[in-house]
C-alpha cells in the first residue's frame, strides 16, 4: 500500500527554485550576450585577474544560461530527473559566477546567492512539488 502525504508549504520553494533557476539563467545568458557584443566593456577590478578573456567568459555564461532556463522549466515540471539535473546545473552555475568575481564581483554574488538557495530548496523540498 503506497502511503500519500499531503504537501506541506515547502512547495512553494520548489516552485520558487524553479523560478529562481529561470530567472538567474537569464541573468546569467544576458550578461553572456553583454560580454559578447562589446568585450571592451569595462569590468570591476584588474582585468589580469580574469582566467579567460571577457569574449570567452560571454560565451560560457550564455551557453550556462540557457542550460539554467531549460532545467527550471524542468523543475516545474516536477520531474525527478529534471530535479537532478537542475542540482547539477546549479553546482555548474555557482562554480562558473565564483570563477567569474574578480570581474563582476556583486552580480556574482548575487547568483552565488540565488545558486546556493535553488540548490537546497530542491535537495531538501524536491520530492514534494510531485505530490
Amino acid at each position: 500500500m503506497e502511503q500519500r502525504s499531503e504537501p506541506t508549504g515547502w512547495v512553494g520553494w520548489i516552485s520558487f527554485a524553479g523560478i529562481m533557476l529561470i530567472i538567474g539563467g537569464i541573468f546569467s545568458a544576458t550578461y553572456g550576450l553583454i560580454a559578447i557584443l562589446n568585450d571592451t566593456w569595462a569590468v570591476w577590478g584588474n582585468r589580469g585577474t580574469m582566467y579567460l578573456d571577457l569574449t570567452q567568459w560571454g560565451w560560457l555564461h550564455l551557453i550556462v544560461g540557457v542550460v539554467v532556463i531549460l532545467a527550471g522549466i524542468g523543475v516545474l515540471s516536477g520531474n525527478i530527473l529534471a530535479r537532478t539535473i537542475a542540482v547539477l546545473i546549479a553546482g555548474l552555475s555557482l562554480f562558473v559566477n565564483f570563477l567569474a568575481l574578480p570581474i563582476y564581483p556583486l552580480w556574482s554574488i548575487l547568483l552565488i546567492t540565488v545558486d546556493i538557495l535553488v540548490i537546497w530548496a530542491l535537495i531538501v523540498h524536491g520530492r514534494e512539488l510531485k505530490a
